[in-house]
Parts: C-alpha cells; structure tokens; sequence
C-alpha cells in the first residue's frame, strides 16, 4: 500500500509530502505525482517515487494507482476545469482500487457563499456518490495569500482592502499540509468531513499592525468600499473579471465567511496552528 500525492510540484503538495516523511512514512511508500516529473528530482534522489498524473488524464491515474492505496487529491488550481478535473481522477481511482481518497476542498462548501465554494461542493458532492471511502479537508485560508502585502507595505506605509471588520482564521500551508498527512494515516477519519482553520481569526487592522511589526515601521490599514476598491483595481489596469474576484473574495471576508475557527486543525496535528507573525516572517 503506497500514500499517493498529487500536484507535488505545488505548495501545498510538496508539503504534504514532506509531512508524511516526517510522521514516520518511508521515501518508498510515498508516490509524488505532477504533470512534470522533472520537477520532482529532489524527491526522487531521496528515495520517493515519482509518476506523471494529469489531472485531464484519467489513465494516468489508472497506472499508478494500485488496489489499497490511499490518495491525496489536492484541488486544482485552473478554476471552472476543477469540477470536471476532480472527477476524473475519482472515476479512475475508483476503477483502479483505491482505498480511501483525502480531497482538500473549502471553508463550508456545500452551503457557503463563498466565491471559491461551488466547485468544491460540486467535487464532494461527486466524491461522496462515488462510493470511494473519503476524507474531506475543508481547508481555510493560507496565510501565505498575503505574503505580497508585506512588499506593498514596505512601499506604502498601508494595507488597503474592502474587508471591512471581517476576520480570517488563517493558518500556514505547513499546518495544513501535516493536517493532510495526519488524514492520509488515519483510516479512523473515513467518512468524516473537517473544517480546518487557524486557532484564532485577525483583522486586517491586526495583519497591519503584524506586519508593521516585521519590517520595523508602521503600517495602517485602509478599508474601501467595494466600489472604491473595484475602482482602484482597475486603476491597476486589472480586467473586469479579475477585479470581481478580488472586490468579491473580500466581501467575503466582510460577510465572515472566513473567520471561523472550529479547532479541527490544531486537534488534527496536534498542535496549535502557526501564529500570522510566523507565518509571514518568511516573506520579510
């Protein structure tokens, strides 16, 4: 029985990866996929296996998988091709014997308003029909989204969104990434599904104050209205699309769809999740 990763060119994948060796997983019981594996040298040299996975691709899932296996589907990044791309590698596993797919969706997704949740929810809901054994890791926001404040607040003194008084209970990818590998080991989790979040939600006047503290200046932070902000965007020379995603996803926040903190992260690792401040020093 082998632990198959896919998307381990990725962040969130590669990590994954390397949380299951330091839970104790041998390099040889671990398979990291991506469309390139040339990318994946520093895995092999150390003794993991590799193999091409395209998502697009179903038999090559059907030659990697083996009866018993358990794999880690970390969603796509290509939005409006992930619900087709998801199921595709499901169907396949499926066929090929898996025993119990982890899929790392998003905060709520079957009932949230969330920009990002309807393809999440469209997965889960193909997921669960599907009859294969799953694990759902309804992952939050990753603090690292806002590692390219910390440049812009370097240069302008400011932080500027259209939050409002919304809250994120971030965490790092590292958190999330162990959550992933403790899933993947844990056979008891089949069948549960489990929102992950940081310990505790900040504001953006606290994300200001954080980094201000980082670079050694001061930094504030200035709330738009979402018109302001759309205008501003586009100021930026931003596309129509683009700037409705962006206006969007902070509207969210505004509406608090990303500020809860069940405690499910944390109880997954076993430890607490990484303060915003850790979070971001590497980004200084």
């Amino acid at each position: 029985m082998s632990y198959i990763v896919t998307a381990t060119t990725g962040h969130l994948g590669r990590l994954i990866v390397e949380a299951l060796l330091a839970r104790g997983v041998t390099p040889a019981g671990i398979v990291a996929t991506a469309r390139n594996t040339e990318k994946l040298s520093t895995l092999s040299d150390i003794g993991v296996r590799t193999a091409a996975l395209d998502y697009e691709k179903p038999e090559s899932v059907t030659a990697i998988v083996e009866p018993g296996d358990v794999l880690m589907l970390v969603s796509g990044s290509e939005l409006g091709q992930r619900v087709q791309q998801h199921s595709n590698v499901i169907t396949a596993a499926k066929e090929a014997g898996v025993s119990r797919i982890v899929y790392t969706s998003a905060p709520n997704a079957t009932t949230s308003d969330l920009l990002l949740a309807p393809e999440h929810k469209a997965t889960e809901e193909f997921l669960v029909s599907s009859g294969v054994p799953f694990t759902i890791l309804r992952n939050g926001w990753y603090t690292e989204n806002y590692a390219g404040e910390v440049s812009k607040a370097r240069q302008s003194g400011e932080i500027v969104a259209s939050v409002g008084h919304g809250r994120v209970a971030s965490a790092s990818r590292a958190d999330y990434a162990d959550a992933a590998a403790a899933a993947l080991l844990d056979d008891s989790l089949s069948g549960q599904t489990l929102e992950l979040s940081g310990d505790r939600a900040w504001s953006f006047d606290e994300l200001a104050s954080t980094i201000g503290t980082l670079i050694g200046s001061e930094v504030a932070f200035r709330n738009l209205t979402p018109a302001e902000h759309a205008e501003m965007l586009t100021g930026f020379g931003l596309d129509e699309p683009t700037v409705a995603f962006v206006v969007g996803l902070d509207s969210n926040i505004r509406d608090g769809l990303l500020g809860e903190t069940s405690g499910d992260l944390a109880r997954l690792t076993g430890k607490p999740t990484t303060p915003l401040a850790v979070g971001l020093a590497p980004s200084v």
